[in-house]
């Protein structure tokens, strides 16, 4: 099954002379990094809905964080840790 993650942007930069605008997105404490391409009015500290490295809107805090609590009820946020390849203990 594919979803979107919402997850807050951390920092945003240019990458590939310029062209591609890139945040880094906290997902619960995982970091990673989405295109904002489809999302260009999006800034520092707007939570975001990512799918495949790419933010596809923006949403507020607080449907954010039901997500979450959703996402750590059954069980799917440890999977996304797994999948990020990031040790937990390190975050």
């Amino acid at each position: 099954m594919c979803l979107a993650i919402p997850g807050k942007i951390k920092s945003i930069e240019y990458q590939y002379n310029g062209l591609i605008r890139m945040a880094r997105v906290a997902f619960g404490g995982i970091i990673k990094e989405a295109s904002l391409d489809m999302v260009p009015h999006a800034k520092e500290g707007d939570y975001v809905l990512v799918h495949v490295g790419v933010a596809i809107s923006i949403v507020d805090e607080e449907e954010a964080e039901k997500t979450f609590a959703y996402l750590r009820e059954i069980g799917d946020l440890d999977d996304l840790v797994e999948s990020s390849q990031i040790d937990r203990h390190a975050l």
